[in-house]
């Protein structure tokens, strides 16, 4: 695939959303940031603001998220629009990349599990990088499949998400440029 031809839908806040962005950027992918005024944001290529009636389109239920996740989200303005943001970055995308922490439940730690989740309800290809078992799992549709260290994933498709934790580790940054490499060779 000519990473030319790709989108990389994200969010480009610390962590992550950064790393995701920068590889984009080093391998040619072209990017679009979706955020609001006032987000603190570390990209800046691609920036999408999404305007009042945007956010209002990914708008969810709080309580839904939290009962779904089974941990409470607090219904604080912030929190609401980054997870309106985080609709449109898995809207957009057509398989998903998350680096993060699987719980033991199947949620995935943080905000970030709403992209998961999401991804989940939409039947989406969800693939997560778990920096604390230093692995990639895929979701099978039912549960959560172990790559092995020589088979992670590979962008397939053209439009596709990446997000995941703002405390992004060594082995998380190493994740995303070996899913980059893999899926693109070496950067330019």
């Amino acid at each position: 695939m000519n990473p030319r031809d790709c989108i990389l839908f994200s969010g480009g806040a610390a962590g992550a959303e950064a790393e995701f962005g920068a590889c984009a950027e080093r391998h040619g992918v072209e990017e679009v940031n979706f955020t609001f005024d006032g987000h603190k944001d570390q990209r800046t290529r691609g920036i999408r603001v999404l305007n009042h009636e945007e956010l209002q389109n990914g708008d969810v239920s709080l309580e839904y998220v939290s009962r779904i996740l089974k941990r409470r989200y607090a219904d604080a303005p912030t929190i609401r629009k980054i997870l309106q943001t985080i609709w449109y970055q898995v809207n957009s995308g057509q398989e998903i990349y998350v680096v993060g922490t699987v719980l033991e439940d199947g949620t995935v730690r943080g905000g970030t599990g709403w992209g998961a989740e999401f991804a989940k309800l939409c039947n989406k290809p969800l693939h997560v990088f778990d920096q604390e078992r230093d692995g990639w799992f895929s979701w099978t549709g039912s549960d959560w499949q172990p790559r092995r260290a020589d088979d992670g994933p590979v962008i397939a498709h053209v439009h596709f998400t990446g997000t995941g934790t703002r405390t992004l580790r060594d082995n998380g940054r190493a994740a995303i440029e070996g899913l980059f490499t893999r899926s693109f060779g070496a950067s330019a």
